[in-house]
């Protein structure tokens, strides 16, 4: 049986593809470095034969790892930001419950905290930072402005003074007391003690009732941020850019292709972890005619506007449990690795949502770049790329193949003519299941003779799927 992803890399030189339409055509050909390349879209590829098809992998339900049973927070705990620093997993959370039968808030929305060394046991650790019902005995990180919907990042910028390498963005709440309207930007030393850069909101354009996120762009060299707002009545997403987290560009509305318009709620927009010059984002989208409920979906950019998003859900209502209520069904803002969890992702989302004393978030594990597959499932096909160019002198690939299956690549000159001894039957074909399989030829031959030469890339799959290169 098949798993999920094939990545294809370069180890000085690794594929991605993700795009939009626009870029589907290059004039010249593509240079990719040693970087590593997902086939994400159809940025890389000239065409699929035969029995190949571009498909979606969706990610496989593991353990509940966090409840949210404490006084202070409770059934609508949401927006839940996971990164890795060191050693240490950090999450944060929004601490909030709503009672059924009143219609009410019983208490205000805070900023919780929890850690864990290995992604799966969380602690909430006693702070001892701000009172709740007479006590400092909780794990509450923020309160005040941007409790709604507080997400905070650890600043990848090399230029990030240290008394700012946690940043944040959090709305405000005039309706509350708690600010104006717009996006308030935050600085950390250490992830815990939270202060504002400015008195006033950094970002007004937006409704900002969800997850509003930015992080550091290392192939733009700028802060990013991707908040909500309404388009002609219908929720939907908007960016803007920084040099220093304070002054920001006008914001635009991502432009989408791949799917119909819908309504969407949070983005949780990243770099994917092995390949940042791409951005993988899982948009939540709300289905109001069916007792408002959510489900994540997918989508990538190369540029951080144009985003290609796909039409199915990533996690169905009905996987595994709880997720079919009311914006019961979020995926948090996170992709991590996990120790023993090796060749594997780590995403999670929330369950339960309004239904019960308390909520869930539980994990969901892909396959290392594993988010879409070149698959050829019942037959043999072929995936050809557009010309492109590399550094490195070898070329690796994440793939799987089922019993009788296998890979096979070839390499031709920008005509399309396979070049002596690296066509398909000189390769030695790949089977089983690998996350970096080093590609061979018959007498070892290097790669390295053909750095910075256009070449296009053949592979042929039977019965297998490919991910990434």
């Amino acid at each position: 049986m098949l798993r999920q992803h094939l990545a294809i890399g370069l180890t000085t030189v690794c594929l991605l593809v993700v795009a939009y339409a626009d870029l589907s055509i290059a004039a010249e050909p593509i240079s990719i470095g040693s970087r590593r390349e997902l086939f994400v879209d159809d940025f890389l590829i000239e065409r699929l034969e035969g029995a190949a098809r571009q498909r979606l992998e969706r990610p496989e339900p593991r353990e509940v790892v966090l409840v949210t049973d404490k006084p202070w927070e409770g059934n609508t705990c949401a927006y839940y930001t996971i990164f890795q620093d060191g050693k240490l997993y950090r999450m944060y959370y929004r601490g909030s419950h709503y009672d059924v039968a009143t219609r009410r808030a019983p208490h205000r929305e805070v900023t919780c905290y929890a850690e864990s060394k290995d992604g799966i046991h969380w602690t909430k650790p006693e702070l001892g930072l701000f009172e709740f019902d007479g006590s400092k005995q909780n794990n509450i990180v923020a309160d005040g402005i941007g409790t709604h919907c507080f997400a905070p990042f650890k600043d990848a910028n090399p230029d990030c003074p240290a008394e700012a390498r946690y940043k944040a963005l959090g709305r405000g709440e005039p309706r509350k007391n708690a600010g104006k309207h717009g996006l308030y930007a935050f600085q950390s030393p250490d992830g815990i003690r939270w202060s504002l850069m400015s008195d006033e909101p950094v970002i007004t354009h937006g409704a900002f009732d969800s997850q509003n996120l930015a992080f550091w762009d290392s192939s733009r060299k700028c802060y990013a941020d991707y908040h909500r707002h309404f388009r002609d009545g219908m929720r939907d997403i908007m960016t803007a850019t920084s040099s220093d987290f304070l002054k920001w560009t006008d914001p635009e509305f991502l432009v989408f292709s791949g799917a119909p318009r819908q309504q969407l709620y949070t983005n949780a927009v990243q770099p994917c972890p092995h390949a940042p010059h791409l951005l993988i984002g899982f948009p939540t989208r709300y289905l109001a005619n069916k007792a408002q409920q959510v489900e994540p979906t997918f989508m990538t950019s190369r540029d951080g506007l144009h985003f290609h998003r796909w039409p199915e859900a990533l996690i169905p209502t009905d996987a595994p449990e709880d997720r079919d209520g009311n914006r019961s069904n979020y995926m948090t803002w996170g992709i991590v690795e996990l120790p023993g969890h090796e060749g594997e992702y780590s995403v999670y989302a929330t369950e339960a949502y309004y239904t019960g004393p308390d909520s869930r978030v539980r994990r969901f594990a892909y396959r290392a770049d594993g988010f879409v597959a070149i698959e050829a499932a019942d037959g043999t096909g072929q995936l050809v790329t557009k010309p492109l160019t590399f550094d490195g002198d070898r070329l690796t690939i994440n793939a799987v193949s089922a019993e009788g299956g296998e890979v096979r690549v070839e390499l031709q000159d920008a005509d399309g003519h396979a070049l002596p001894g690296f066509g398909l039957n000189d390769c030695q074909p790949f089977t089983g299941d690998a996350i970096n399989h080093a590609i061979r030829w018959s007498g070892g031959r290097s790669l390295a003779s053909l750095g910075g030469q256009p070449v296009r890339i053949r592979f042929q799959l039977k019965n297998a799927k490919l991910y990434a290169m």
